[in-house]
């Protein structure tokens, strides 16, 4: 490493939001890119230790310690050849990413880790602003066709790597525009849309074909499909939300989050919205029932829209701030996450059960919840039980249901194509990516079920391999 004392002389600085009162009144980026000096700065905190840890713990294989050691020595265009040899997207995941990374880092074991997330944006956005990155289609075409159906995160890196690899690249999105989940369900304060637009040009330039608008199933029949693509990967993601089955669910004014974060986006970038109810939390009580990330887009998205209150509640415990005896390092910890949402305005409370919507009109007024506990049974499982006298109401003019994805959906596409289910009622497909029906793999969170961006785009990328592998006999892509 260039400096491998930099850990003792450098703290940890990670990037640094806009001010509250400036950011909650616009959609743009919450936080401020980093000077690339500061950068080079903090990646001289990657200590040269024996085994990195953080290798293993980022599903994309990034070589993390490598190229922080190129930035240290303002060696930035061989930290991106680097960046880029092992991830489709960097821009999405510098921005997005949970970091996995950092909390396996061994620097993190009796200090602060390193801020990999924002090094690894910084080299990219170096990149992007330097002209590093330039369309570089293939010298050679082998005569495949292949089909890409969904443009999320998986959709992407897949055709990205088949393309790379020289086949001919067709990508199908039923959306009006390209970027799945990461243009429709991701708000603009956490990935600006310009982003996706200068990545998807870029591969246009180098040959993929993007077919927006397009319900493959419903617009484009599986036997055309089937019949004109030499190979076709299923990365539909997995958008079956998990509803609320109780009294009340079909009072209006209760919405699935997907719904809502995606009618916002589509306002955002000025598409009209016709044909479907406005959701607007304007003025609005607004409670957001579910604590993860896709609860909290919610959370800073009805702040954006000038909701009167914001709440949200989990039914689970809350969690600790720091590791626990059953979480040690270097395993990813379920510990207490306050984003940059949570810091704009609104209360959290765990431990809540909601039990009935109550409404009046036909509208949504107030939710009746509970208080509960997780108790462990004879057999050691945890059972919820409810606190006796722990009953209390919560206004609200909105609700949004923020609890998860099931399944992707099956009707169309999937039923025609006769594609055998997991018992999740995921896509059925093994480690070559391989489904029940000939030449057609699956990859992404149709395959695997709900998961991050960065799990998305390592099974794009695997998925990618296989197919390469049964088109030509084998594959030189890589295999991570």
């Amino acid at each position: 490493m260039g400096d491998p004392k930099g850990f003792l002389k450098v703290k940890r600085e990670a990037s640094q939001y806009r001010p509250v009162c400036e950011r909650i009144k616009d959609y743009g980026h919450v936080a401020s890119l980093r000077a690339d000096k500061k950068s080079a700065e903090q990646a001289s905190r990657c200590m040269d230790c024996g085994t990195p840890f953080c290798h293993s713990a980022c599903p994309a294989g990034n070589y993390i310690p490598e190229w922080n050691d190129l930035v240290f020595r303002n060696q930035w265009k061989k930290a991106l050849d680097l960046l880029s040899a092992s991830n489709n997207l960097p821009e999405i995941t510098g921005r997005v990413c949970p970091a996995l990374c950092e909390y396996s880092c061994v620097l993190g074991i009796n200090n602060e880790p390193v801020t990999v997330r924002e090094n690894e944006l910084g080299i990219v956005e170096y990149g992007f602003k330097h002209g590093l990155i330039k369309a570089c289609p293939p010298a050679k075409r082998t005569g495949k066709k292949t089909a890409v159906i969904g443009s999320g995160p998986s959709g992407m890196a897949c055709a990205d790597q088949l393309n790379r690899a020289g086949h001919s690249v067709t990508l199908f999105e039923r959306d009006a525009r390209i970027g799945g989940i990461l243009r429709y369900g991701i708000p603009d304060f956490k990935l600006e849309k310009n982003i996706l637009d200068r990545r998807i040009k870029i591969w246009e330039e180098e040959g993929i074909e993007f077919r927006p608008g397009v319900n493959v199933g419903t617009d484009y029949s599986c036997a055309r499909l089937l019949e004109k693509f030499d190979a076709v990967a299923l990365c539909g993601g997995s958008r079956v939300p998990r509803d609320l089955k109780i009294e009340g669910r079909d009072l209006k004014g209760v919405y699935f989050a997907m719904d809502y974060l995606m009618q916002s986006n589509r306002r955002v970038s000025g598409e009209k919205i016709t044909g479907q109810e406005l959701i607007d939390a304007k003025g609005k009580s607004v409670v957001v029932i579910g604590g993860g990330d896709t609860g909290s887009d919610c959370v800073g998205t009805a702040n954006r829209q000038g909701a009167s209150c914001v709440i949200q509640i989990e039914v689970m415990p809350q969690p600790p701030e720091c590791r626990t005896a059953n979480m040690p390092w270097p395993v990813y910890p379920m510990i207490l996450k306050t984003t940059s949402s949570h810091e704009e305005g609104g209360e959290r409370h765990w431990s809540v059960l909601t039990k009935r919507f109550v409404g009046k009109n036909g509208w949504v007024k107030f939710l009746e919840c509970v208080k509960v506990v997780f108790e462990k049974d004879p057999k050691g499982c945890r059972q919820m039980k409810e606190v006796p006298g722990s009953e209390f109401t919560i206004q609200a003019d909105l609700v949004v249901i923020a609890a998860g994805f099931l399944h992707p959906e099956h009707n169309g596409l999937l039923e025609q194509l006769k594609v055998e289910f997991d018992q999740r009622g995921n896509v059925k497909a093994g480690a070559d990516h391989k489904t029940s029906v000939d030449k057609v793999f699956s990859a992404g969170d149709m395959r695997r079920g709900q998961s991050l961006v960065v799990w998305a785009v390592s099974e794009g990328r695997r998925c990618a391999r296989a197919m390469d592998e049964y088109l030509m006999g084998e594959s030189f892509l890589p295999a991570v």
